[in-house]
């Protein structure tokens, strides 16, 4: 990718470039997203050392192209393939400005772009741009955001792209998550988003306390949802959320594959929340990692497997009746910091045996229906029941 990035900084929508030198945000956006994420999951500083003049030239032309720190020009894709029902008479389609999307896109990769700065000890460039942050946080105030917290586009995406990067001052978030949940509820529990929406949406439910609404999300099967395809014989994500519509006819044939990823981004949900597994920004590589599952959604159980450079790390739960059982793999050389769900007034023992007898455990809080523990490397075998 950087090898094919124009000298302007800017990264053209494929790579190799075969198709000319266009750009638009939430494409170009690859070269902050995955080199940090791939940090993230392996702790190697190589990629980001590698990669960091890269990272710095995208954020460097998203400056270049804005006015007053507000991106707002330019050719963008947007939310590709949103929801949009024909014959829309009554505006349910769910267009989000482009331009808001380009100005949560720009933040996003500034705040990585200091985040990788501040792992190779860039302590100038990290300052810089956490001013800049700030500046294209308070223009994205200014020009998409009325004085009580609603959005100029009040689609799922606007809401999600604002929520999951940040956008809004804290006292504003909460309002904005209602906003979210209300529209996807307004919608009859159906998901409108597109290309840059989709893979954010559940992850910000849960966040604000929503994963009921998300779990409604992941499990409806009318169009548009993700059963939807599955219900149409699809074994493979879709390109579009109606490739084949519900009576049975195909979308435009220039572009409806049936085989390509971007909806399929609702695994990473599923993985980090559902089963639990996630990263710490302070311990990269799983080298201390995050284990909170999220029970619900009438699924009995859930299992995640993931290979990390330190060996197996599992978390599998499984709900019978009022018990719920939580058994754990962490590798050797590692702990973990595992949220275990904790009914008021249930009883948790780890291999029939009282917590407060467990070697290895430590306990760092309660609250919010969670014990909070951390964990060595082993075998853990928790039992949470009424």
């Amino acid at each position: 990718m950087a090898a094919d990035q124009l000298s302007s900084g800017a990264v053209p929508f494929v790579i190799p470039n075969v198709t000319g030198n266009g750009t638009s945000t939430g494409w170009g956006d690859v070269a902050t997203i995955i080199p940090w994420n791939i940090y993230l999951s392996y702790g190697d500083r190589r990629v980001l050392q590698d990669q960091y003049p890269s990272m710095k030239a995208w954020v460097d032309y998203m400056r270049g192209q804005a006015k007053n720190d507000l991106w707002n020009t330019g050719f963008h894709f947007g939310d590709w393939l949103f929801y949009r029902p024909f014959d829309d008479n009554d505006g349910r389609s769910a267009v989000t400005d482009k331009y808001l999307i380009a100005q949560c896109f720009y933040a996003h990769s500034t705040q990585l772009l200091v985040n990788a700065a501040g792992v190779l000890g860039k302590k100038e460039d990290a300052a810089a741009y956490t001013q800049l942050l700030k500046r294209i946080k308070d223009a994205f105030l200014r020009e998409y955001v009325t004085p009580n917290g609603r959005l100029v586009s009040s689609t799922q995406t606007a809401y999600t792209l604002a929520l999951e990067f940040d956008m809004l001052p804290e006292a504003q978030r909460k309002q904005a998550a209602d906003r979210l949940a209300d529209n996807v509820k307004d919608y009859d529990y159906h998901l409108t988003t597109g290309f840059l929406g989709t893979p954010y949406l559940c992850h910000v439910l849960s966040r604000f306390g929503y994963t009921s609404v998300a779990y409604r999300l992941l499990l409806q099967d009318t169009y548009p949802s993700w059963l939807y395809p599955v219900k149409m014989g699809a074994t493979t994500i879709w390109e579009r959320w109606d490739g084949i519509r519900p009576d049975s006819t195909f979308e435009t044939a220039g572009m409806n594959s049936f085989n390509h990823y971007a909806y399929g981004a609702i695994g990473d949900w599923m993985y980090r929340v559902v089963a639990g597994i996630d990263t710490y920004e302070d311990e990269p590589g799983y080298h201390h990692s995050r284990i909170e599952p999220h029970p619900g959604g009438g699924l009995t159980a859930a299992a995640a497997d993931l290979q990390t450079g330190y060996g197996l790390l599992s978390s599998h739960w499984q709900l019978s009746n009022d018990t719920l059982t939580l058994d754990l793999v962490i590798p050797a050389n590692t702990t973990s910091t595992v949220y275990i769900p904790a009914p008021e007034g249930g009883l948790i023992t780890e291999s029939n045996h009282p917590l407060a007898e467990v070697k290895d455990l430590s306990l760092e809080s309660v609250g919010r229906g969670f014990l909070v523990v951390r964990l060595g490397s082993g075998a853990w075998h928790f039992r949470i029941s009424q």
